[in-house]
């Protein structure tokens, strides 16, 4: 507007947006609100740091018992023996996915739906990796045209029977070759059975093939997708160390003896216990044996199915598998697996331990 209102408008709106307006500029508002966070940042760092300086070396006192010593122990050796394994198992499972071609399982595999299961379950122990990697694998693996059956086999064995895994187990149990044996036919019996199982009674509605994923990193290369899926799988596998670490260890303390001894006398009650036990506290399959060692309390089946049954099925998996194949698929596939996986751990810790 041209009129004499539509100006002085004009230079109220000016004034206004120059800070020259009714009220104190932005840069007044800027400057109380810096002042007030310092002074009372400050006050409240004042105070927290006298009340620590007093309370602090007798709080810690009090709170460095006995018990809290022990979980502590427990816990660093827990950790302090899993992680060089962890980043280990995350450095073959990040080049395999990086510069492994999808298709190379499938070439190798037969025809025979039966024969086909037995050698990608045997195959596992060739292809290292952890349950997380071991879900887009075989997402690929269907993706190329190997049956469902065969990757499923797959995606249990590769986890659970590989040479890190193994290793692992031989350090963990020292002097027992036989859990490391234990394992290894337990964990293949519970992948080849149950890809037979998916041959037989599988139906194509139930599973949901994911859409094809990018074999690149963020830069294109090679090498970035093997730096992602490095660093994605230790941090995301490394977290659930820790926190399996301090389950195992607040279990380990905190649960009175009388308690365990429940359950620790007879395996029908150990066995499936630290079967749920590994469903819920999701540890990599590179540092678990090193939390069932932990639990040396339990019998030697128990903690066979703890490192049988956790690669297999556990909160984590349960969830990856609902987002890549469907949560029809998920919900059946784990329970199915569970009890075939305790089965076998059963079994297998009868005839050999």
């Amino acid at each position: 507007m041209g009129g004499p209102y539509g100006r002085a408008s004009g230079v109220s709106e000016q004034r206004k947006n120059d800070g020259r307006g009714v009220g104190p500029p932005d840069a007044v508002w800027l400057a109380l609100r810096v002042v007030v966070y310092v002074v009372v940042g400050g006050v409240s760092l004042a105070v927290t740091g006298t009340v620590a300086s007093f309370l602090g070396p007798a709080l810690a006192l009090d709170l460095y018992t006995p018990a809290v010593a022990a979980w502590c122990t427990v816990f660093t050796a827990v950790v302090v023996q899993g992680v060089p394994f962890l980043l280990l198992g995350t450095i073959v499972s990040a080049a395999i996915g990086a510069f492994v071609p999808e298709r190379a399982l499938g070439r190798l595999l037969p025809r025979t739906p039966a024969a086909a299961v037995a050698v990608a379950g045997a195959a596992g122990a060739l292809l290292p990796g952890c349950e997380c990697a071991s879900v887009p694998v075989a997402g690929s693996l269907m993706r190329r045209g190997v049956a469902p059956s065969a990757a499923l086999a797959f995606l249990l064995s590769a986890p659970a029977v590989n040479p890190v895994v193994l290793v692992a187990t031989s350090i963990a149990f020292p002097g027992r070759p036989v859990m490391v044996v234990a394992r290894l036919v337990a964990s293949l019996s519970t992948a080849v059975v149950m890809g037979w199982l998916w041959a037989r009674f599988g139906r194509t509605e139930w599973l949901r093939l994911p859409r094809a994923a990018r074999a690149a990193g963020p830069d294109g290369s090679r090498a970035g997708a093997f730096s992602a899926g490095l660093q994605h799988d230790f941090l995301h596998a490394g977290g659930f160390l820790v926190l399996g670490s301090a389950a195992a260890a607040t279990f380990d303390i905190a649960v009175p003896r009388s308690v365990l001894d429940v359950f620790t006398g007879s395996p029908w009650s150990a066995v499936p216990l630290l079967a749920v036990l590994a469903v819920v506290l999701c540890v990599c399959s590179e540092a678990d044996a090193f939390v069932a060692a932990s639990l040396a309390g339990f019998p030697r089946a128990a903690q066979l199915a703890f490192m049988v049954v956790g690669p297999a099925v556990d909160l984590k998996l349960i969830a990856l598998q609902a987002g890549t194949f469907g949560r029809a698929f998920a919900l059946r596939f784990s329970s199915v697996t569970w009890l075939v996986a305790l089965a076998s751990s059963a079994t297998v810790g009868w005839w050999l331990l």
